[in-house]
């Protein structure tokens, strides 16, 4: 199936794509620091180190704001459903749709209650009782990626539906339908990934404040933190999560797996191409530079394991943009073997004691916290664009799914509508955070807002 700008369902695909984007650069967010807040109110509240009770004090500010926006932006991709994508929501919205809904319902709700009680509740609440407000928002973050990431899981390996009489999906069995493998290995993937983001930017902040020689304390708590966590997390993206969701691809998709790779002959002892570019007209990787049988130890844990080719599938079960999702894939993994070497300097100086005052390298991690978000962002862009051309893998094509009601001219005007919201809200948001920071953990900013906000 080829993608263009003239098929009926590429701008509904263009403005989910664009929307969900934007949107995951604030949950991600969310759920790295959750666990940093529980950890430093765990931290005081055993040992009454003020230093960390001053760090959670100042992220559950940044916490808030990023939820916030998270919340607004999110709420689109809620009704796209109905509106681009009608024909999905009836065929698959009877199981899809519940896991939607327990998000809303159970951990939206949670996480949204106690976010308040975490930013303004600490005088209120004490210190055990604000403890437990950080952990109820940690689980509520971390359980709202959960069920979200079934919904995913499903469209990658649809498992515990039924089909009912009128040809749409319902659930056959919930137990399997939440625990669908598929959903367990892509959390735990997904999460380290996000704490790898929340790691980048709490050493990001922890470093601009070494760098300017302001808040010292505040400053050794985040670099120790984030630089410990960030290599812990790094290592934990590869593997073992990412390991096994290779393997999960190679079983469940291998002719993605052959696109994600470039691999167009299928044979044992398959390599990894560390370089190389994907020639589709040709069928073949130009000048491709490999690590011999890397790819089937990978996916199917034998280096002579054979690894399928494109060419054993027709073309019209390719991935639809598999330059894309080539690079997207390559670039991915890039980033995360640096995330792991740069991380692994940091922890290597914060534990001689010399990360403070070693300029380079503060410098690059301040500089550094952007790439975890483009990371995650390329990752999520080989899982969406290595399913494809289905929509519920192997039951529903993705041209199949689109609303024939809605015009391309609607959506196209509705995505120049997007466009220049989340530019203002995205420019307010970084205002907002970056005053933040400036003025820095000492200065109770939400604090002074809530209390004028009440009077």
């Amino acid at each position: 199936m080829s993608s263009t700008a003239y098929d009926t369902a590429f701008w509904s695909r263009f403005q989910f794509g664009f929307t969900v984007i934007y949107h995951y650069l604030f949950p991600q967010l969310t759920m790295g620091l959750a666990w940093f807040l529980v950890y430093w109110k765990w931290r005081a509240l055993r040992t009454g180190d003020e230093d960390a009770n001053q760090a959670a004090r100042f992220w559950a500010k940044i916490f808030g704001l990023n939820f916030a926006v998270g919340v607004v932006t999110g709420i689109p991709m809620e009704f796209q459903f109905g509106t681009n994508w009608a024909r999905f929501s009836r065929y698959a919205g009877g199981v899809i749709g519940q896991t939607l809904a327990m998000e809303g319902m159970f951990a939206f709700f949670l996480e949204s209650a106690f976010v308040g009680a975490l930013i303004w509740g600490e005088k209120r609440l004490g210190p055990r009782r604000h403890f437990l407000a950080a952990v109820a928002v940690a689980l509520g973050s971390w359980l709202s990626g959960y069920f979200i990431l079934v919904t995913n899981a499903f469209m990658q390996h649809p498992v515990g539906h039924r089909v009912e009489a009128d040809g749409s999906l319902g659930i056959a069995s919930v137990a399997d339908y939440l625990l669908n493998p598929w959903a367990c290995v892509q959390f735990a993937h997904n999460q380290m990934a996000a704490l790898v983001t929340g790691s980048f930017v709490v050493t990001a902040v922890g470093a601009f404040y070494a760098l300017r020689g302001i808040h010292p304390a505040q400053a050794r708590v985040y670099l120790r933190a984030g630089t410990l966590t960030g290599l812990v997390a790094s290592l934990l993206v590869a593997f073992p999560t990412g390991d096994q969701q290779a393997k999960m691809v190679g079983n469940h998709q291998p002719v993605t797996l052959a696109a994600m790779e470039g691999r167009f002959e299928g044979g044992p002892r398959a390599g990894v191409a560390l370089i190389g570019q994907p020639n589709v007209a040709a069928r073949r990787l130009d000048n491709p530079i490999e690590i011999p049988g890397a790819l089937s130890f990978l996916a199917y844990g034998h280096f002579g394991s054979y690894v399928h080719g494109l060419d054993e599938y027709p073309a019209d079960a390719w991935p639809d943009n598999l330059e894309l999702l080539y690079y997207s894939f390559h670039l991915m993994i890039t980033l995360g073997t640096i995330f792991i070497g740069l991380m692994a300097v940091a922890v290597f100086q914060e534990r001689r004691g010399r990360l403070s005052s070693c300029t380079p390298l503060l410098w690059v991690l301040m500089l550094a916290f952007p790439f975890p978000y483009i990371a995650n962002t390329l990752g999520w862009m080989t899982a969406e664009l290595g399913r494809q051309p289905w929509l519920v893998y192997g039951l529903f094509h993705t041209r199949d799914g689109n609303s024939m009601s809605v015009s391309d001219g609607n959506t196209i005007f509705t995505i120049i509508g997007f466009t220049g919201l989340y530019f203002v809200l995205g420019l307010l948001f970084l205002f907002l955070v970056g005053r933040q920071i400036v003025q820095g953990p000492d200065e109770p900013v939400i604090a002074g807002v809530s209390a004028e906000g009440s009077a």
